[in-house]
C-alpha cells in the first residue's frame, strides 16, 4: 500500500518514472476486517498470493488469470481478499480491467472449496454425505459451467468490460459512504487478541515494491504517527536539486533542502504473538493447527447438534416452511425468493462462504433440498458481491471509476450465470452434475479428497505452468486434452441414450482396461492402503469392518434409487405418522 509516497519500480529491467504517487489506500481500507478472518492462511500464503498476482505477463493471458484468481482465493479461503488485490492493482494502473476480468471469474470458482470442505465432515453417514457433498458441489458445478461459457464470450466480445464501462460512463457517480460492518463488530475483538496483520505487506508485493518482501505480515505497532520534516542531503548536481528548494555548494559538495517522513511508533499491538519472536511461517503452521481443531470439532458438533434437533414434527415443520413452493401459478416465484434471500444473508455476514458453509450441514441432514439449496446457493453469488460495490463506491475520485468497474462486473459475471442455468428448469445442469458426483462420492468416499485436491490445486497449477511454458504449449496441450475430454462426454450421454448410433464397441468402455472406466480396482488399492491402521487398530478394524458390511447392506437396499437418497428424511417420518393415524 503506498501512501502518497515516491516509488522507484523495475518490471523486465525497465526503469519506471519515480514521480509516480500511489495512492490506493482508501481504495482497499473496507476490506481490512476480511483479511483479519483469515488470519492463518494469510499468514501461510500471503506472500506466496503477492508473488502471484506480481507479473502481469502472466495475468495478460486470461486462462492464466482465471487459475490465478482460483489458487489465491483458495490460499486466503476469500474472494473478497483476492478481489482487494485485484482492485489494488487496477487502481493503480499496474493491471488493466481487461485483465482482471478473468481473475475475478477465479476468484469466484475459487470461493466454493470452503464449503465442499465442510461437507466432508459428514462423510461419516453415507447418505448424508451423499446429499451434503452434493448441495456444496453445485455451487462448483455452476461456477465452472459459467466460466466455460462466459470467459470464452468475453475473450471474443468483452462484454463484461464493454457493459460496465458503458454503465460507469452513463451515471456520475460520486464517492459514497462505506460499507456497513456488520459481522466485524462481532469477529473484532477476537481477533485483535489473537493475531493482527499487516494487510498492506501483501499488496506491495503484489504491485512490486522489493523491500515488502523483508516485512513481516503480522503487525507489532498498533498505533504510529508520520512527521514529516525538511532536511538537508546531497546531489550529485545542480539539476537533481529539489525543484523550489534551496540548492548550494559547500565543502565541495551540492546540497538541497527534500521533505523526508518517519513513522514515529507511539503504541504497541495487544494480540498474543506481539511478543513472540517467531517467524511468520511458524506462526502460521501454529494458528493453523488451532483452527483445524476448532473447525472441526464445530462443524461435528453442529451436524450433531442439528440431527438431535431437527427430528420428527420439528423436521416436517421445517421442511414445509423452507422447501413448500407458492401456489400455482405462482410456484416459479419461491426460488427467485430464495435468490433473494442468500443474497440478503451473504450481505448480512459479508461473506458467501460462511453462509454457503452454513447450509451446507442442513441440504445434508435433509432439512433444505437440494433444489431449494440451489437458489441460496446463487444468491449468495450475489451478495458477496454488494459488499465490494459498496467499498468501491468509498473510494477516492481518481480510482473511483477504475474499481467500480471490476466490481461491477464481478456482479454482471454473476448475473449472468443465474441467467444462464436457472430460469428454465431444463437449464439447470448443475443440480444434475451435483446429484451425479454426490452419488460417486457417497460410494467412493476418498473421490472427494480427489476432488477437491484436483479441481482446485492440481488443474489450476497444472494450467498456469502450461500458461508460464507460452501460450503455444498451452494451445498445442490444452486443444487436443479439450477435444477429447468433449468426446467422451458426448459418447456417454449417447451410450444412455441413443447406443445405437454408436459403433458396437463404443457402446460401452468395457474394451478398456477396468482402472481406465471404473473406480473399483482404485477402490481396492485405497482400501488396501488402510491396512496398515486396521491390523493396528483392533477396535477401530471391528467397527470399521461392521460399519461396511452395515454401509453394503444399505446400498444394495438403495440400488438404482440414488434420485430418491436427495428426498428429505422428514418425508419418512411424515408418512411414518399418517400410516400410524390409520391404523388408530
Amino acid at each position: 500500500m503506498y501512501n502518497g509516497g515516491w516509488l522507484s519500480l523495475s518490471r523486465n529491467g525497465c526503469a519506471v518514472d519515480t514521480n509516480v504517487t500511489w495512492s490506493t489506500k482508501p481504495v482497499l481500507s473496507r476490506w481490512g476486517h476480511k483479511w483479519h478472518g483469515l488470519l492463518v492462511l494469510s499468514l501461510c500464503s500471503g506472500k506466496a498470493a503477492g508473488d502471484i498476482f506480481q507479473d502481469n505477463a502472466v495475468l495478460s493471458n486470461p486462462v492464466a488469470g482465471l487459475v490465478i484468481g482460483v489458487l489465491v482465493t483458495v490460499l486466503v479461503q476469500s474472494s473478497s481478499t483476492s478481489s482487494s488485490i485485484v482492485v489494488s492493482m487496477v487502481s493503480s494502473g499496474l493491471l488493466e480491467v481487461k485483465s482482471a476480468v478473468p481473475i475475478i471469474m477465479g476468484a469466484n470458482i475459487g470461493t466454493s472449496v470452503t464449503n465442499t470442505i465442510v461437507a466432508v465432515m459428514q462423510a461419516g453417514d453415507r447418505n448424508e454425505f451423499r446429499r451434503a457433498f452434493a448441495g456444496a458441489t453445485v455451487h462448483d458445478f455452476f461456477n465452472w459451467l459459467s466460466v466455460l461459457v462466459l470467459l470464452p464470450l468475453e475473450v471474443a466480445s468483452g462484454y463484461l468490460y464493454r457493459l460496465t464501462k458503458l454503465i460507469i460512463d452513463s451515471f456520475n457517480i460520486q464517492t459514497g459512504a462505506d460499507a456497513p460492518d456488520l459481522l466485524k463488530v462481532i469477529t473484532e475483538p477476537l481477533t485483535k487478541n489473537i493475531i493482527e496483520l499487516d494487510t498492506s505487506v501483501i499488496r506491495d508485493i503484489a504491485t512490486g515494491d522489493p523491500a515488502a518482501r523483508n516485512k513481516s505480515l503480522i503487525k507489532i505497532w498498533c498505533k504510529t504517527k508520520k512527521v514529516t520534516n525538511l532536511v538537508n542531503i546531497t546531489v550529485p548536481g545542480f539539476v537533481n536539486c529539489t525543484p523550489d528548494a534551496l540548492c548550494w555548494e559547500e565543502d565541495g559538495q551540492i546540497w538541497t533542502q527534500k521533505n523526508q517522513t518517519e513513522t514515529i511508533n507511539l503504541n504497541k499491538c495487544t494480540h498474543m504473538f506481539v511478543y513472540a519472536n517467531l517467524p511468520d511461517l511458524a506462526v502460521g503452521l501454529i494458528l493453523l493447527a488451532l483452527s483445524l481443531l476448532a473447525l472441526c470439532t464445530c462443524l461435528i458438533l453442529i451436524v450433531k447438534l442439528l440431527n438431535s434437533m431437527l427430528k420428527g414434527q420439528v423436521a416436517v415443520v421445517i421442511k414445509k416452511v423452507l422447501n413448500t413452493d407458492f401456489p400455482f401459478p405462482f410456484a416459479w416465484v419461491t426460488g427467485y425468493i430464495a435468490i433473494l434471500v442468500g443474497a440478503g444473508m451473504t450481505f448480512i455476514v459479508q461473506s458467501s462462504s460462511v453462509f454457503t458453509s452454513a447450509i451446507t450441514p442442513l441440504v445434508g441432514i435433509g432439512v433444505i433440498s437440494l433444489e431449494r439449496a440451489y437458489p441460496l446457493t446463487l444468491g449468495s453469488n450475489i451478495g458477496t458481491t454488494t459488499t465490494a460495490l459498496l467499498a468501491a463506491l468509498a473510494s477516492p475520485g481518481e480510482t473511483l471509476a477504475n474499481s467500480l468497474q471490476i466490481s461491477l462486473c464481478h456482479f454482471f459475471f454473476n448475473i449472468s450465470g443465474i441467467l444462464l442455468w436457472y430460469p428454465i428448469p431444463f437449464t439447470r445442469i448443475p443440480i444434475r452434475l451435483a446429484k451425479a458426483l454426490g452419488n460417486r462420492t457417497a460410494k467412493y468416499r476418498w473421490f472427494a479428497a480427489l476432488y477437491l485436491i484436483l479441481c482446485f490445486l492440481l488443474f489450476p497449477l497444472l494450467v498456469l505452468g502450461l500458461s508460464i511454458a507460452g501460450w503455444q504449449v498451452l494451445v498445442g496441450v490444452g486443444v487436443p486434452v479439450l477435444v477429447f475430454v468433449i468426446f467422451v462426454i458426448i459418447v456417454n450421454i449417447m451410450q444412455k441414450r441413443c447406443p445405437r448410433f454408436l459403433p458396437s464397441f463404443l457402446r460401452s468402455w468395457n474394451f478398456l482396461p477396468k482402472p481406465l472406466h471404473s473406480f473399483k480396482p482404485w477402490d481396492k488399492v485405497v482400501t488396501a492402503s488402510m491396512t496398515f491402521c486396521r491390523t493396528r487398530c483392533c477396535c477401530c478394524c471391528k467397527c470399521c469392518k461392521e460399519k461396511e458390511r452395515d454401509e453394503e447392506k444399505d446400498d444394495m437396499k438403495t440400488k438404482d434409487k440414488s434420485l430418491e437418497m436427495y428426498d428429505n428424511p422428514a418425508l419418512t417420518i411424515e408418512d411414518e405418522a399418517k400410516v400410524t393415524a390409520t391404523h388408530l
